[in-house]
């Protein structure tokens, strides 16, 4: 990390959005049950594995109480989904906040009140950028992780260029992660553009495939735990694609992994 220090200091302008927020209100998401099938599938012998059956479950019932909770606040399917909506993005989100605890920070898009909480109950989000990254600087816990979501909205730019390059100078505990949806409007932030060459920042960046959601948890998992241990933000780019469907894609990960296909009927 550079000990170049910027002549002017950074400023964040409010981002997403100037509503007041209120306490998420959402109508109750009913958790799937595991079938029988699924239980066994939770305590069979494993061997060496990375991720366990259970882990694997509990990140694929996250993702459906997701998809359900979109589908009750009016989500959109097929190719005219919005860049903003948690709708067919399961895959990042999940797999980027289920083992965040309750003193990270994290700003999000669009998405329904209640998001997070159904993937992560202990987790408040943040009114918007500046909000999470006041948050995660003022924590007690030197190891809060401030986790931050693009947005497709192009008023919100110049928020999301100005916290990447704070967090570089300032050294951040944070994940930047990049919805990288082919039909955004705006165009994507690149690591090596704006000013961070300028001032001779370094930032690593990650490209992931953001409707696998087991990639997406092994490289949130492992910049998480980069970020804890006081190394500094990393930029996270998950490339979306319309066409997938992060559901289907993790149930097929599941049966390669032995899982009955009948226990994704309804």
């Amino acid at each position: 990390m550079n000990a170049l220090a910027p002549r002017v200091p950074f400023t964040i302008s409010e981002p997403v959005t100037n509503k007041t927020l209120s306490k998420p209100t959402p109508r109750p998401i009913q958790k799937p049950l595991l079938r029988k099938s699924m239980k066994d599938f939770a305590a069979a012998p494993q061997g060496f594995s990375l991720i366990s059956n259970r882990k694997l479950l509990e990140l694929y019932t996250a993702m459906r109480a997701s998809r359900q909770l979109a589908l009750q606040a009016g989500g959109k399917t097929g190719s005219a989904r919005r860049a903003d909506s948690i709708h067919g993005h399961e895959a990042a989100v999940v797999g980027a906040t289920i083992d965040l605890l309750a003193h990270d920070a994290v700003a999000h898009c669009l998405w329904p009140d209640g998001a997070m909480q159904a993937i992560n109950p202990s987790l408040a989000p943040a009114a918007g950028y500046q909000a999470a990254l006041r948050r995660g600087l003022a924590t007690p816990n030197p190891a809060g992780v401030i986790v931050l979501f693009s947005s497709a909205k192009k008023t919100a730019q110049t928020s999301w260029a100005a916290a990447v390059t704070l967090a570089a100078e300032k050294n951040l505990p944070a994940l930047f992660i990049q919805m990288h949806h082919p039909n955004a409007a705006a165009e994507p932030f690149r690591v090596e553009s704006l000013s961070l060459i300028r001032k001779r920042y370094t930032l690593p960046s990650i490209n992931v495939d953001g409707n696998d959601v087991v990639a997406m948890y092994r490289v949130a998992t492992e910049s998480i735990t980069h970020a804890r241990k006081g190394h500094g933000p990393t930029f996270i780019d998950c490339r979306l694609s319309i066409a997938a469907d992060p559901l289907t894609t993790m149930q097929n990960y599941l049966v390669g992994k032995g899982l009955d296909p009948a226990a994704f009927e309804a």
